[in-house]
């Protein structure tokens, strides 16, 4: 019988990612009060929000299709934002993991740019690949998110396509509409490769605050 998805707590050297709980609403609340221009075409709550949101993440987590975490800075000891294995999924007779989604990723202004993204995609993907032994790690973002694609690509993501009326659209002003995503993907056999790309960023960071 396929089980629940569950993630374990992941630490790097810049980011640990901790199994989301209300225990880190405050500092998610202040996290998504920073400066929210980034944040056009993602799911980011308002401080006075995310104690519902993690509700609603936690809610999704009860059914085995989502495992979300909190992002904890390893500088500051704060959350930062958060990320999630979402949509897994399973082609053989067994409750082996075929695929898996990271998604529902947002992170505080002061957080980006500063190799926390690339070291949680670093974590998540290492143990997607290496632990659970999936052949595809999925992304997505909206077509339009020109940053959120940029971004995808910069940790060796490979564009696929754009997926038309894929899924909601969490731009402001949009409610109830449909959005077109853009589709990226690492698989098994590009995962050496990438994981070393990654490996290579995170270690540039690391030397700029030695």
């Amino acid at each position: 019988m396929i089980g629940k998805l569950e993630g374990p707590v992941l630490e790097g050297a810049l980011i640990r990612l901790e199994p989301l709980g209300h225990g880190h609403a405050a500092d998610l609340a202040l996290a998504a009060e920073e400066n929210r221009e980034t944040y056009s075409f993602t799911w980011v709550p308002r401080a006075d929000q995310v104690e519902a949101y993690i509700d609603t993440q936690l809610a999704r987590a009860a059914t085995g299709r989502l495992a979300p975490y909190a992002q904890v800075s390893l500088v500051s000891g704060r959350v930062v934002g958060t990320t999630s294995y979402w949509e897994p999924r399973y082609w053989r007779d067994d409750d082996r993991l075929d695929a898996v989604e990271v998604g529902f990723t947002w992170l505080a202004a002061s957080a980006q740019g500063t190799g926390v993204n690339a070291e949680a995609k670093l974590l998540l993907f290492r143990h997607a690949f290496e632990e659970w032994g999936v052949s595809r790690v999925d992304l997505k973002t909206d077509a339009r998110n020109s940053r959120s694609r940029a971004a995808i690509e910069g940790v060796g993501a490979r564009f696929e396509g754009v997926l038309r009326n894929w899924s909601r659209s969490w731009a402001p002003g949009e409610d109830g509409r449909l959005r077109d995503s853009a589709i990226f993907s690492v698989t098994d056999r590009e995962w050496p490769q990438c994981r070393e790309r990654l490996e290579r960023r995170v270690a540039g960071f690391l030397s700029r605050q030695a």
